[in-house]
């Protein structure tokens, strides 16, 4: 129950009726519940005339005040908070931190964006040293700067990693390289195939996006139009969903829409988007395995599952009166359990595939920075 109060109200005062609380009401008063606060609590006796005892005029509890703040914040307010902790570092061309330099970029740092590329420019370092799928969807902070700077080094460094679908002679392969069979690589490697598309203004990468697309809708797509992580289990996990959605969403941004792989994407958005809304919960969020109600609210998934539908209906894509109130509640949601120093809760930890829906399940809940969770904003 304590749980339930984020992201709902928080409240003023505990009261726990019985002989014994094993130390719930001390507990409340002096720990910070789930990050936000105390809340002051007592024991009292079972007896008749509790509720007339307790005092009229109740303060606002500390994690009733830190909830009303965090839920008072702007889109723009919360990012600048979340900018002071992450998008500092891009050591690993990955994505983790690299979306969060792109927020950083976003929010109209460019030259610090450029100072954390430079080692990958000026060939100090090499971004497809050990490549795998989180490298090529790291590239995407290159494409950002590319799009924002029109410098053609960062163009390069995209159409390098997006030409590992490619064979010598310049055929498409089967899919994109790393793809380990995992739903995930819709984000990691489709996103950046279209950037690279629109970067060169070469439609081969938009046709190599879509032949992706295919086969990872082959391995991993269910019939109910929700996405199981990997061929092992047909277990529909959060960020495993998230991923294709989010992907997806960008890759229509880029893609123009007069090509004759747009419809067909925009079409497969479509249905994922129509089978993600029937498991939003009553807080807002979507589990850790989408349609388990027994799994936990996880935040990551929820992020990315709205800011594909916000951009959707921005879009025009998706219906505003189905898909609206479903973001307004996944950010009254995200909001209320993202704390102004970065802390985050609920964020599933990295997951490979499993295989088992138990071992899905056991997967632990993280209440921290994390920065797999703090870049989707």
């Amino acid at each position: 129950m304590l749980w339930r109060w984020i992201g709902i109200h928080a409240p003023d005062l505990v009261i726990v009726a019985g002989n014994e609380d094993s130390g719930l009401a001390d507990a409340l008063s002096r720990n910070s519940v789930a990050g936000v606060g105390r809340i002051p609590a007592r024991r009292v006796d079972v007896k008749e005339g509790i509720l007339q005892s307790l005092p009229r005029d109740i303060p606002p509890s500390e994690a009733h005040r830190e909830l009303d703040r965090r839920l008072r914040r702007t889109a723009r307010e919360l990012a600048a908070e979340l900018a002071e902790v992450y998008g500092h570092d891009f050591d690993q061309p990955i994505y983790m931190p690299g979306m969060a330099v792109i927020g950083q970029i976003r929010l109209g740092r460019i030259a610090e964006g450029e100072r954390l590329a430079a080692p990958y420019t000026n060939g100090a370092k090499n971004p497809l040293q050990g490549t795998n799928g989180q490298t090529l969807a790291g590239h995407l902070v290159f494409a950002e700067l590319a799009e924002r700077t029109g410098n053609s080094r960062y163009t390069e460094l995209v159409r390098k990693a997006a030409g590992l679908g490619f064979t010598e002679a310049g055929e498409m392969k089967e899919s994109m390289p790393f793809h380990n069979e995992r739903s995930d690589t819709v984000f990691m490697s489709i996103p950046l195939l279209v950037k690279a598309g629109k970067l060169t203004r070469d439609s081969k990468y938009f046709e190599m996006a879509m032949r992706h697309l295919a086969f990872m809708q082959k391995l991993d797509l269910r019939p109910d139009g929700l996405y199981r992580h990997s061929p092992l289990t047909d277990v529909a996990w959060g960020r495993g969903n998230a991923f294709p959605a989010l992907g997806l969403v960008l890759a229509l941004s880029d893609l123009p829409v007069d090509h004759p792989q747009f419809s067909p994407m925009l079409r497969a958005f479509r249905q994922h988007m129509a089978a993600l809304r029937q498991f939003q919960d009553e807080d807002g969020l979507w589990r850790e395995v989408i349609d388990q109600p027994g799994a936990y609210p996880e935040f990551s998934a929820t992020a990315m599952i709205a800011t594909a539908m916000l951009r959707g209906i921005n879009n025009g894509w998706l219906d505003w009166d189905d898909y609206q109130p479903l973001v307004d509640k996944a950010w009254r949601a995200i909001s209320a359990r993202t704390a102004s120093d970065g802390r985050l809760l609920d964020v599933c930890e990295g997951t490979t595939k499993q295989p088992s829906l138990d071992d899905y399940l056991r997967r632990a809940a993280i209440l921290d920075r994390d920065a797999r969770a703090a870049a989707w904003r």
